[in-house]
């Protein structure tokens, strides 16, 4: 579980292809002084586990499903990641609760300038718009933010000058592709409206 509050960028050192899919090492700097083997990481908002740690370096396995579904299939060496450690019980809730399962990509459609701040919006699968809402929240690339609109096929975002600086949203241009994941409430709400739904359906008739 995560917060979406980005703690480092990390820098990808390596992306070995491996037989289940590829082996990523990311140079993760002082964050390292709180991770273990074993211990999971959101990285650019996909939960992952970390296998090996060199130095400041920590290496995760990535299976083909990931890369296929998310946008760690594009990774190359130089990239750079939000990174986030699990939370700890006693740890401060600053944004709301992550799972690190993407639920799909977005596109961004457009970055206007908004003073020191900017506004992104975001094209999404249809399927899950109706996951969002207005003042609800959204995770983008792992970054825990409000939903400022809501539209028929796309969500708009502000972005303050700190959340610029110190994710990689602030390098989200037009075309950028990003990793969304909505609202784990919202996902398990919809989850039982439509198991309540089927349940409530009459059985056909039989003649």
């Amino acid at each position: 579980m995560f917060t979406g509050i980005v703690q480092k960028k990390g820098v990808v050192r390596r992306i070995e292809p491996t037989p289940e899919g590829a082996r990523l090492q990311v140079e993760v700097g002082s964050l390292v002084d709180r991770l273990s083997v074993s211990d999971s990481v959101s990285v650019q908002g996909t939960c992952l586990t970390v296998v090996r740690l060199e130095g400041p370096v920590a290496a995760f396995d990535v299976v083909r499903e990931t890369l296929s579904r998310t946008t760690l299939g594009g990774l190359r060496a130089g990239g750079v990641v939000n990174l986030e450690p699990a939370l700890r019980v006693g740890d401060a809730l600053g944004g709301h609760f992550v799972t690190g399962h993407v639920d799909g990509v977005g596109v961004v459609k457009g970055v206007r300038v908004s003073g020191k701040a900017r506004e992104m919006e975001v094209t999404l699968p249809t399927e899950l718009l109706p996951f969002l809402a207005e003042k609800g929240s959204v995770a983008l690339d792992g970054v825990s933010l409000t939903v400022a609109r809501v539209a028929s096929t796309l969500f708009r975002v502000a972005l303050v000058p700190y959340t610029l600086e110190e994710t990689t949203l602030g390098d989200a241009r037009a075309g950028t592709r990003l990793n969304v994941e909505i609202d784990v409430l919202a996902r398990y709400v919809g989850r039982l409206l439509e198991a309540g739904s089927v349940g409530r359906q009459r059985p056909g008739r039989r003649d």
